[in-house]
């Protein structure tokens, strides 16, 4: 017993001191990352690549209109072909519950890969800060000496530029999420004419205002003290979360290797610090794992490239586990996770509610409903009448012209309203009177369904109702 307590004790102590060590950046320093090949690079920058989505989707061109277009003022999102409405709300809800948590999911298997490879802020940044290289200098020392050099043509020049690229790029940003809400070039004939609406304009200013802002000025700030992703980290990791570590057991002490002198006592961490040079947010992958890590892995790209250099074996920063690191174990395969079972799980259930909902997705919107005041009138021939408001919201891109008639009840007929016609993407509500002479209306309540056949087209719609009389 006393064994276990002081085990636990010299973990504790050890948490303390490695919490201690570590250094967190509040704005007091610029952090100039360097910039290094390599296949966690690489992976960045394929990672990066997809939010040219962002900006290519919006114009690409489906039947002679916009592939994508979540049409807010008209409540409708056309993608390709399919137009999905507020009543498929569901559906919506679903993607957002599926994105939710496969976001959880990845993140209690490898960490915070969705920041080190996907997040717009780390994408932006990244762009930003190789334009500030490339104008400014591509280490940290040449970009320290640059900004200390007194002003002249060269540097005003190169900052004009440098600042005039990160705008030209925050305005594009905006207007690229704007067009995904509006017909794409009439957007830009609109803006280039100052017809466009206000509204979209100060949308366009605020991303414009935002993305300079922070991929600009803010940077690793924005990881730190503004995203709500970082604070929730912790709970989502495990002792199985593969996340990028330092093999202390292998790297310590750690020492520069000297010519002539006996190394063999040494780690094989040499202390070159590019591991530290290379971090986009400045920490010390050394001292633990910190919250402004956001499991890029170019501190592994930056450890192999030096181990390659003095003969070492790859892998002293490497991703791993805490029970691999810690305790020499083998991590737990996914299948047996319970917290991983859990998320798929949720994330199978979502992903066939959706699937489901795209296979089936209705392309009317049919619904009637019974006047409650009064219920029925008697008339003066004895026969029973009853008033309905009958809905149809056309979800095609065609206009409907639909027949009605009347099911299920011996001697109903149908009045007022024999056909119609709706345009694409309108709702039309209109009254309906169902007769039944008295010698066919045996009971209080009976089973009505109301049919609708659209023309030219294979659509029918059937809804069942009920006709109310006396007992």
């Amino acid at each position: 017993m006393s064994g276990q307590v002081k085990e636990t004790a010299i973990n504790v102590d050890d948490i303390y001191e490695e919490v201690s060590e570590w250094h967190i950046n509040s704005g007091g320093i610029k952090i100039v990352a360097k910039r290094l090949a390599g296949r966690f690079r690489t992976l960045k920058w394929f990672g990066m690549s997809v939010w040219l989505v962002l900006f290519l989707g919006p114009y690409l061109r489906w039947n002679d209109s916009q592939a994508i277009l979540f049409d807010l003022p008209h409540r409708q999102f056309n993608i390709f072909d399919i137009t999905i409405y507020p009543q498929d709300i569901w559906m919506l809800s679903l993607t957002l519950l599926f994105f939710a948590i496969l976001l959880a999911a990845v993140t209690s298997i490898a960490g915070r890969v969705f920041c080190g490879y996907f997040c717009f802020q780390t994408v932006w940044t990244d762009v930003y800060t190789f334009i500030e290289e490339k104008l400014e200098g591509n280490t940290p020392q040449k970009a320290l000496k640059f900004n200390k050099a007194p002003w002249s043509v060269d540097k005003i020049t190169r900052k004009i530029a440098k600042h005039s690229m990160w705008l030209l790029i925050a305005a594009l940003t905006g207007i690229s999420f704007v067009a995904w809400f509006t017909e794409a070039f009439q957007l830009w004939r609109d803006l280039f004419s100052f017809q466009a609406p206000l509204f979209a304009v100060g949308v366009i200013a605020t991303f414009t205002g935002g993305t300079y802002l922070f991929a600009g000025f803010m940077r690793e700030q924005v990881c730190f003290w503004l995203c709500p992703y970082a604070r929730l980290q912790g709970v989502m990791y495990d002792q199985d979360t593969l996340l990028p570590a330092y093999d202390a057991e292998r790297g310590e002490p750690r020492g520069r290797i000297k010519k002539g002198q006996d190394n063999s006592a040494k780690g094989s961490c040499i202390d070159c610090n590019v591991c530290v040079a290379v971090c986009p947010t400045g920490i010390d992958i050394r001292k633990g794992q910190q919250e402004g890590c956001i499991t890029c892995g170019m501190c592994i790209d930056a450890c192999d490239s030096i181990m390659d250099k003095v003969k070492q074996p790859r892998g002293l920063i490497r991703y791993a586990s805490y029970k691999e690191l810690h305790h020499n174990g083998k991590s737990i395969p996914l299948y047996k996770r319970l917290r991983v079972i859990i998320y798929s799980l949720i994330l199978l259930m979502a992903l066939s509610g959706i699937i489901y909902g795209f296979m089936n997705l209705s392309p009317t919107e049919f619904k009637v409903v019974h006047e409650r005041q009064p219920l029925f009138v008697r008339l003066s021939d004895g026969s029973i009448q009853n008033k309905y408001t009958i809905k149809i919201l056309n979800k095609t891109k065609e206009t409907m012209t639909i027949r009605f008639n009347i099911e299920g009840l011996d001697g109903a007929t149908l009045h007022s309203l024999k056909e119609m016609t709706v345009e694409p993407g309108k709702i039309v509500p209109v009254t309906a009177l169902v007769r039944v002479p008295s010698e066919h209306f045996t009971k209080g309540i009976t089973p009505i369904i109301f049919k609708g056949d659209v023309v030219d087209s294979t659509i029918s719609l059937r809804y069942k109702s009920m006709f109310m009389g006396p007992e």
